[in-house]
């Protein structure tokens, strides 16, 4: 049982990024790093299971709407589809083979063939070109690493990371990048000089902060975006399981064993990390609070709302178990009850997280928050959009920019799903059914956008001279172009998502994807 206290209904969003606390600002010049963010899978840019189309996450969006896209530093991951594996390059494999559906008598063929593809994925960033990390000096500015969470970014380094990696073996039925967080990590961290294995996420950026310039003498970095918390919650959805921590939540070797953390231990954890970010010297701090796990359509609710104008089905469990199907005793699944416990220990994380923002205000630290968990509630389609009844007084529909309101359909928060040639539902969320895709990753980048602008943040031309004229708005023509899930879903992701269940029973494919969130 959580320690977060009950609410009477949802939590209301924070709609002021200010809190209301006035701070007096006065700027020199320019800081030499415009941009700079620490974060998770979120802010890394993961998709569709994988780290690998990293020039079209939040951090980079907003980069490019900034004219600052060609100073941004970021990691890539350009082999295979990614670490640990790409579930739209399975797919896309898949259907090339065998069509919009794979025929019973051609399971085991399919079955050697997906094998294959994830062997090759394993050789490639076990001991093939994937397994040689760049050395590299310069930090990034996205500094961000999936599956992280607020013990990882206080603990984990270079040196950690090269340690937990173990010694490549084969697996003889389901081939495995291992520890793919930790080879992920080591193109995003600094790897030279030698010291520099010594290094935190948040030190790196405290180190991008030192690097002052003449024009402005007191900050490295103009803005900074932190954005953590989620996996301190994220595997109740993912593994479908609540296990509240306990002793050892703080300890790289112990936490593993618990699936989401009680708010107190959250909040400890969060005051640790505030005190690096405090010494950080950045104009503006924007905070994002934490998501609503249980919004993700990796866990579906099951039949009808528990009562009228509830917001929790009895049970959830994954996309492609239907109603008629679903079996308490025997499926994956967890109750409305704990979802609603799980929602009122993220409410709590984000009181805490606001709370913070409050204190520095009142200091005079040019801090903000964007409430990320009310954007995606904005967004829910079973729980608020598709149920009037359920939808709490504060709630109104997310406006869509015109570019996304003229696709045919609209994109929502169900799991994605075409009829063979267009996508007939889903498109804000990539196809593990916890991360975004590239439109969905816009939707973040204008919101930060927003709050960078009410801090006085200047976004300009390419040029990185001329000003850009408010409104500042994402170019969401060109990730339509860019997002290959929204013009052209793979054609065998049927309504029923047959595919996707057969992969995950016969190559248990989200419990690898994820088993290192």
């Amino acid at each position: 049982m959580a320690d977060a206290r009950r609410r009477q209904g949802p939590r209301e969003p924070v709609t002021d990024s200010t809190l209301g606390v006035e701070v007096s600002t006065a700027w020199e010049g320019e800081p030499r790093h415009r941009l700079v963010t620490i974060g998770d899978s979120l802010t890394h840019g993961f998709q569709s299971g994988a780290i690998f189309n990293t020039g079209l996450s939040y951090p980079a969006i907003i980069a490019y709407e900034l004219g600052w896209a060609e100073r941004f530093r970021y990691p890539s991951y350009d082999g295979f589809g990614g670490l640990p594996f790409n579930i739209e390059l399975l797919l896309r494999d898949l259907e090339g083979r065998y069509g919009r559906k794979v025929d019973w008598w051609e399971t085991a063929p399919a079955l050697f063939r997906a094998r294959g593809l994830l062997s090759r994925m394993q050789h490639y960033w076990e001991q093939g070109p994937g397994a040689n990390v760049p050395l590299t000096t310069a930090i990034n500015h996205n500094l961000s690493v999936f599956g992280w969470d607020l013990r990882d970014v206080l603990a984990r380094t270079a040196d950690v990371c090269r340690e937990r990696i173990d010694t490549p073996k084969d697996e003889l039925l389901v081939p495995t990048v291992q520890n793919a967080d930790d080879r992920a990590a080591l193109r995003v961290l600094p790897t030279q000089p030698p010291d520099a294995g010594s290094m935190t996420l948040l030190d790196a950026a405290a180190k991008l902060g030192e690097e002052v310039g003449d024009t402005d003498p007191q900050h490295g970095i103009e803005t900074l975006i932190v954005f953590l918390g989620a996996n301190n919650a994220l595997k109740t959805v993912t593994e479908l399981k609540v296990v509240w921590s306990g002793t050892g939540y703080n300890k790289l070797s112990d936490k593993g064993a618990f699936t989401v953390w009680r708010p107190k231990h959250f909040a400890a954890e969060l005051r640790l990390v505030v005190a690096e970010v405090r010494q950080i010297k950045a104009r503006h701090v924007l905070w994002c609070t934490v998501p609503h796990v249980t919004v993700a359509p990796l866990a579906r609710g099951v039949q009808h709302k528990l009562e009228l104008g509830s917001r929790y089905f009895p049970y959830y469990t994954r996309p492609w178990i239907s109603d008629q199907d679903f079996d308490a005793g025997r499926d994956p699944c967890i109750t409305g009850d704990q979802a609603r416990e799980i929602d009122e220990a993220i409410d709590a994380y984000n009181d805490a997280i606001v709370e913070q923002v409050r204190q520095a205000r009142g200091e005079g630290r040019d801090w903000y928050v964007l409430d990320t968990a009310g954007l995606l509630d904005r967004l829910a389609s079973r729980r608020y959009a598709e149920d009037a009844v359920a939808r709490p007084a504060w709630w109104q529909p997310y406006p869509l920019a015109p570019e996304l309101g003229a696709l045919t359909p609209p994109p929502d928060s169900h799991f994605l799903a075409s009829d063979g040639t267009r996508r007939i539902k889903g498109g804000l969320f990539s196809l593990d059914g916890v991360h975004p895709t590239t439109v969905g990753y816009g939707i973040v980048a204008q919101e930060l956008i927003n709050v960078m602008r009410r801090a006085g943040v200047e976004f300009r031309r390419p040029d990185n001279r001329t000003p850009r004229p408010d409104p500042v708005l994402v170019d969401f023509g060109r990730l339509i172009r860019h997002d290959t899930l929204i013009n052209k879903p793979p054609g065998n992701l049927d309504s029923a998502l047959g595919v996707i269940g057969w992969g995950d029973e016969a190559l248990d494919l989200f419990r690898r994807v994820f088993s290192v969130f």
